[in-house]
């Protein structure tokens, strides 16, 4: 099985996580022909990405080989990769085919749990009311400290 571009060679895949991961390593496996993607675009956090984003800077761009058997590895870099929680994949051209197959993409890298911030309602007072702080007397039991 294997997914097939449309219209022309450029294919688009947006991953999203359920946390956040730390992106080390790509895997692409493709076909031994032309239909193999001979150029990769990641971009990080930008959830439903489209075609026309892909104008805009990616954070890292490689070369890729053909690799039918999935044994070549190519390293992010991990600072720009460090804190993931949406890849959108982008492969703007094969080796001179009218359409690019894949058949195999793995990601290689650590996943921690998301840390999602909920809303908090606060109430503040501007200045404080003292019924609303009543106190009752303290009054020592015994007059000596032991």
């Amino acid at each position: 099985q294997f997914v097939e571009s449309d219209d022309d060679e450029e294919l688009l895949f947006n991953v999203p996580f359920t946390g956040n991961v730390k992106l080390k390593g790509v895997i692409v496996m493709g076909e031994d022909d032309n239909t193999h993607p001979a150029e990769m675009r990641l971009f990080r956090n930008i959830p439903h990405m489209s075609f026309d984003d892909t104008a805009r800077e990616p954070e890292q761009m490689f070369s890729l080989n053909r690799d039918p058997m999935g044994e070549l590895e190519y390293p992010t870099k991990i600072a720009r990769f460090s804190n993931v929680y949406h890849l959108s994949i982008h492969f703007p051209k094969n080796f001179g085919a009218e359409a690019t197959k894949i058949f195999y993409i793995g990601l290689k890298g650590e996943w921690t749990e998301a840390h999602r911030h909920e809303v908090t309602i606060c109430n503040y007072e501007a200045s404080a009311n003292p019924a609303d702080h009543k106190l009752e007397q303290i009054t020592p039991q015994t007059p000596f400290i032991s």
